[in-house]
Protein backbone atom coordinates (compact mmCIF):
# COMPACT_ATOMS: atom_id res chain seq x y z
CA UNK A 1 0.00 0.00 0.00
CA UNK A 2 0.97 3.55 -0.94
CA UNK A 3 0.57 6.41 1.22
CA UNK A 4 0.10 9.54 -1.02
CA UNK A 5 -0.04 13.05 1.92
CA UNK A 6 -0.66 15.89 0.48
CA UNK A 7 1.54 18.23 2.74
CA UNK A 8 -0.35 21.21 3.75
CA UNK A 9 -3.60 21.63 5.39
CA UNK A 10 -4.91 24.17 3.09
CA UNK A 11 -8.81 23.54 1.53
CA UNK A 12 -8.41 23.34 -1.79
CA UNK A 13 -4.69 22.78 -2.46
CA UNK A 14 -2.55 22.29 -5.53
CA UNK A 15 -0.39 19.58 -3.25
CA UNK A 16 -3.84 17.20 -3.23
CA UNK A 17 -4.91 18.12 -7.11
CA UNK A 18 -1.26 16.76 -7.76
CA UNK A 19 -1.56 13.93 -5.70
CA UNK A 20 -4.89 12.89 -7.42
CA UNK A 21 -2.89 12.47 -10.38
CA UNK A 22 -0.14 10.12 -8.76
CA UNK A 23 -3.20 7.91 -6.80
CA UNK A 24 -4.80 7.85 -10.48
CA UNK A 25 -1.48 6.61 -11.84
CA UNK A 26 -0.50 4.05 -9.48
CA UNK A 27 -4.40 2.75 -10.13
CA UNK A 28 -3.16 2.54 -13.69
CA UNK A 29 -0.12 0.07 -12.77
CA UNK A 30 -3.00 -1.73 -10.39
CA UNK A 31 -0.80 -0.32 -6.96
CA UNK A 32 -3.20 0.45 -4.29
CA UNK A 33 -2.77 3.73 -2.70
CA UNK A 34 -4.42 6.45 -0.45
CA UNK A 35 -4.66 10.31 -0.85
CA UNK A 36 -4.76 11.94 2.18
CA UNK A 37 -4.79 15.82 3.08
CA UNK A 38 -3.74 17.60 6.68
CA UNK A 39 -6.49 19.50 6.59
CA UNK A 40 -8.78 19.28 9.77
CA UNK A 41 -5.81 17.51 11.72
CA UNK A 42 -4.64 18.86 14.59
CA UNK A 43 -1.03 19.48 14.70
CA UNK A 44 -0.08 21.93 17.59
CA UNK A 45 0.64 18.50 19.76
CA UNK A 46 -0.07 14.92 19.89
CA UNK A 47 -3.54 15.31 19.41
CA UNK A 48 -6.26 12.36 19.54
CA UNK A 49 -6.62 13.38 15.31
CA UNK A 50 -2.90 12.60 15.30
CA UNK A 51 -2.65 9.53 17.16
CA UNK A 52 -5.73 8.19 15.17
CA UNK A 53 -3.74 9.42 11.72
CA UNK A 54 -0.82 7.62 12.62
CA UNK A 55 -2.54 4.04 13.86
CA UNK A 56 -4.15 4.03 10.70
CA UNK A 57 -2.11 5.32 8.49
CA UNK A 58 1.38 6.03 9.51
CA UNK A 59 1.88 3.17 10.96
CA UNK A 60 0.95 0.69 8.46
CA UNK A 61 2.29 2.44 5.64
CA UNK A 62 5.72 1.07 4.01
CA UNK A 63 5.97 3.85 1.26
CA UNK A 64 4.95 7.29 1.43
CA UNK A 65 4.93 9.82 -1.74
CA UNK A 66 4.81 13.48 -0.30
CA UNK A 67 3.17 16.21 -2.72
CA UNK A 68 4.99 18.92 -0.85
CA UNK A 69 4.18 22.68 -1.82
CA UNK A 70 7.00 25.59 -1.11
CA UNK A 71 6.13 27.52 2.40
CA UNK A 72 8.74 30.76 2.36
CA UNK A 73 11.49 28.81 0.54
CA UNK A 74 11.10 25.37 2.40
CA UNK A 75 8.08 22.90 3.18
CA UNK A 76 4.96 23.64 5.19
CA UNK A 77 5.24 23.71 9.25
CA UNK A 78 1.95 21.77 9.29
CA UNK A 79 3.72 18.71 7.53
CA UNK A 80 6.72 19.16 10.47
CA UNK A 81 4.67 19.10 13.08
CA UNK A 82 2.87 16.08 12.09
CA UNK A 83 6.67 14.21 11.51
CA UNK A 84 7.48 16.22 14.82
CA UNK A 85 4.62 14.62 17.04
CA UNK A 86 4.05 11.18 15.50
CA UNK A 87 6.14 8.19 17.05
CA UNK A 88 9.16 8.43 14.97
CA UNK A 89 10.18 4.78 15.24
CA UNK A 90 6.90 3.27 14.64
CA UNK A 91 5.82 6.06 11.96
CA UNK A 92 8.86 6.40 9.99
CA UNK A 93 12.00 3.97 10.80
CA UNK A 94 13.04 1.70 8.13
CA UNK A 95 10.50 3.40 5.52
CA UNK A 96 10.56 4.87 1.84
CA UNK A 97 9.40 8.21 0.70
CA UNK A 98 9.06 9.86 -2.77
CA UNK A 99 9.10 13.37 -2.48
CA UNK A 100 7.82 15.78 -5.49
CA UNK A 101 7.93 19.70 -4.53
CA UNK A 102 5.06 22.09 -6.49
CA UNK A 103 4.86 25.95 -6.59
CA UNK A 104 3.64 28.69 -8.30
CA UNK A 105 7.04 29.87 -8.81
CA UNK A 106 9.43 29.03 -11.01
CA UNK A 107 11.46 26.32 -8.54
CA UNK A 108 9.30 23.64 -7.48
CA UNK A 109 10.09 23.74 -4.42
CA UNK A 110 13.18 22.55 -5.06
CA UNK A 111 15.26 23.95 -1.54
CA UNK A 112 11.78 22.54 0.56
CA UNK A 113 12.66 19.16 -1.52
CA UNK A 114 15.94 19.30 0.14
CA UNK A 115 14.50 20.21 3.40
CA UNK A 116 12.95 17.30 3.64
CA UNK A 117 14.88 15.07 2.38
CA UNK A 118 17.38 15.86 5.28
CA UNK A 119 14.54 15.55 8.04
CA UNK A 120 13.28 11.98 6.32
CA UNK A 121 16.80 11.13 6.25
CA UNK A 122 17.33 12.15 9.96
CA UNK A 123 14.08 9.70 11.20
CA UNK A 124 15.83 6.79 9.04
CA UNK A 125 13.53 7.34 6.08
CA UNK A 126 14.79 6.37 2.51
CA UNK A 127 14.31 8.82 0.34
CA UNK A 128 14.30 8.27 -3.12
CA UNK A 129 16.71 10.18 -5.33
CA UNK A 130 14.34 10.89 -8.16
CA UNK A 131 13.03 13.95 -6.28
CA UNK A 132 10.44 15.59 -8.98
CA UNK A 133 9.95 19.77 -8.60
CA UNK A 134 6.74 20.87 -10.28
CA UNK A 135 6.80 24.75 -11.14
CA UNK A 136 3.97 26.84 -11.97
CA UNK A 137 1.69 23.97 -10.85
CA UNK A 138 -1.42 26.23 -11.71
CA UNK A 139 -0.14 26.76 -15.02
CA UNK A 140 -0.46 22.59 -15.61
CA UNK A 141 -3.62 21.83 -14.52
CA UNK A 142 -7.29 21.78 -16.81
CA UNK A 143 -10.54 23.55 -15.50
CA UNK A 144 -11.14 20.89 -13.61
CA UNK A 145 -8.01 20.84 -11.36
CA UNK A 146 -6.33 17.98 -12.68
CA UNK A 147 -3.20 18.11 -14.29
CA UNK A 148 -3.26 17.69 -17.99
CA UNK A 149 0.80 18.33 -19.00
CA UNK A 150 1.45 15.69 -20.82
CA UNK A 151 5.22 16.37 -20.38
CA UNK A 152 4.54 16.09 -16.37
CA UNK A 153 2.20 13.79 -16.30
CA UNK A 154 5.50 11.43 -18.42
CA UNK A 155 7.68 12.41 -15.68
CA UNK A 156 5.95 11.85 -12.72
CA UNK A 157 4.73 7.89 -14.69
CA UNK A 158 8.35 7.69 -14.73
CA UNK A 159 9.11 8.18 -11.27
CA UNK A 160 6.28 6.36 -9.94
CA UNK A 161 8.12 3.75 -11.63
CA UNK A 162 11.06 4.19 -10.65
CA UNK A 163 9.63 4.24 -7.00
CA UNK A 164 7.76 0.98 -7.16
CA UNK A 165 11.32 -0.76 -7.58
CA UNK A 166 12.67 0.98 -4.85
Amino acid sequence: MYTIIAGTNRVGSNSFKVGKSYSELLSSLGIPSSLYSLEGLDLNNRSESLVSFEKDVLIPTQKFIFIVPEYNGSFPGVLKSMIDFSDIKSSWYGKKALLTGVATGRGGNIRGLEHLTGSLNYLNVFVHPNRLPISLVHELMGNNDVLIDEKTLKTINSQIKDFVNF
